[in-house]
């Protein structure tokens, strides 16, 4: 029987990659990989106070003529992170239902990677062979398998 296909998602909040690998690695060669999709995901990269209105909206109270402001209800920062994450799993999901892969492994820093849980259809979850709570967006392919050895 053959060993599934597995794709490797490294991400962090702002930037991501699908790598694959080649298989398994036999006598003495390292395992490679490879890009899995043909572009990297980049998110936004506006500060937060860019990302929102200039002002916050105003309101007045049920009667008199004191008014206040309002404060927005989520951080715009981490409304884009999370949108950022729904984008990634959609495309991965996208992948799963063509059947290019059978295996996932997630590695990202700690609030990249609830998010991503957070996104993960159950099709996809069912996927997932290890998360790693590390974050090797800067590492290059040829350093990965030092990190990744032990899930694969």
């Amino acid at each position: 029987m053959q060993k599934p296909v597995t794709w490797v998602l490294i991400a962090d909040g702002q930037r991501a990659r699908v790598l694959k690998t080649n298989g398994s690695a036999v006598n003495g060669r390292k395992r490679d990989f490879t890009s899995a999709m043909d572009h990297e995901f980049i998110g936004n990269p506006l500060p937060s106070h860019e990302l929102g209105t200039d002002r916050l909206g105003r309101a007045r109270d049920g009667f008199g003529q004191s008014r206040h402001s309002m404060e927005n209800p989520t951080d715009p920062h981490r409304y884009e992170k999370r949108r950022f994450a729904r984008e990634i799993i959609a495309a991965l999901e996208g992948e799963r239902q063509k059947g290019a892969f059978g295996r996932l492994v997630i590695v990202a820093p700690p609030q990249a990677l609830g998010d991503i849980r957070a996104e993960l259809p159950n099709g996809l979850k069912s996927l997932v062979a290890a998360e790693i709570n590390k974050d090797l967006t800067h590492v290059p392919p040829h350093e990965l398998p030092a990190h990744l050895d032990g899930v694969m």
